[in-house]
């Protein structure tokens, strides 16, 4: 009897190990992601690299400040493009769960979750840059606002659904009409769902490069009009990866590590206001 136990306990113990060490392996492509960036990127980050903007070619120095102003622009833009419609969209979702335009709605939304980015920067080439004549910020953020929609609808979406009944009905049973039980009781009470689909979201764009390339195009210059070519880290990354130069090269890593820590903040932060604002239910 005892050798038996002893016998569970010992195959108890071995599964846990193994298991500690399947999930220290599923960790190390980050850690080697990370610490090679970090290696190669830390050094060429200075005052004048966030500051300057890039050299001709042949000059050594230079920054990327014209990457970040557009990258921060173009994603600011998407998101006040995308955050009032995904809101109003997953409240329609959770409000209508039998509906068979609401089924319609959530089949859009599975199916624009797995559509290529290269493939929505192909139709908004052509939805708007096309008429306009001209590549610009302003159709980089709707390719962007795009691609946000579909996790921020669906986080919207799960998090209204676990709101109770309770609530909604207490804000009735207060004479309060439907639109002000939704905006002053239930989206309140949803708060942390909603940032949590907003930061995701914003970190899954920050580093899109394939829709960008037929929209927003690139520009040496710093260029704060939406309604011209803006370059951003992803364009500038690419970009400068691909040529021949050293110099670039340098910048290439030093913006690749810039954008990285930048989306590693975002997920954290992400994490820190769920469990901040998390709605015991």
């Amino acid at each position: 009897m005892n050798v038996k136990i002893k016998y569970r306990v010992f195959k108890s113990k071995l599964i846990q190990v193994l298991i500690i060490a399947l999930a220290f392996v599923c960790t190390l492509p980050l850690i080697a992601i990370l610490v090679y960036i970090f290696k190669q990127g830390i050094t060429k980050i200075n005052w004048a690299f966030l500051t300057q903007l890039p050299k001709p070619v042949g000059e050594e120095g230079g920054g990327i400040v014209n990457a970040l102003v557009g990258s921060v622009l173009i994603v600011f833009f998407a998101s006040l493009i995308a955050i009032p419609i995904s809101i109003l969209c997953g409240v329609y979702l959770s409000e209508n769960k039998n509906g068979k335009v609401a089924y319609w709605a959530r089949l859009a939304v599975d199916v624009l979750q797995g559509v290529p980015s290269i493939v929505i920067g192909i139709a908004v080439y052509f939805w708007v840059v096309k008429p306009m004549g001209t590549f610009s910020a302003f159709s980089g953020s709707i390719a962007l606002a795009v691609m946000m929609l579909p996790i921020m609808i669906r986080s919207t979406e799960e998090t209204l659904k676990m709101i109770p009944d309770s609530l909604k009905e207490a804000g009735y049973a207060l004479g309060l009409p439907y639109h002000k039980v939704i905006l002053r009781v239930i989206l309140p009470c949803s708060i942390s769902g909603i940032l949590s689909g907003i930061l995701l979201s914003v970190a899954r764009i920050a580093g899109e490069t394939a829709p960008l390339l037929f929209t927003a195009f690139g520009n040496p210059y710093l260029n704060t009009n939406m309604g011209k070519p803006m370059q951003s880290l992803p364009l500038l990354i690419f970009n400068y990866a691909t040529s021949p130069y050293d110099e670039w090269h340098d910048l290439a890593w030093g913006a690749a590590l810039i954008l990285l820590f930048t989306v590693l903040l975002l997920n954290i932060f992400t994490k820190l206001i769920t469990k901040r604002w998390h709605v015991q239910l």
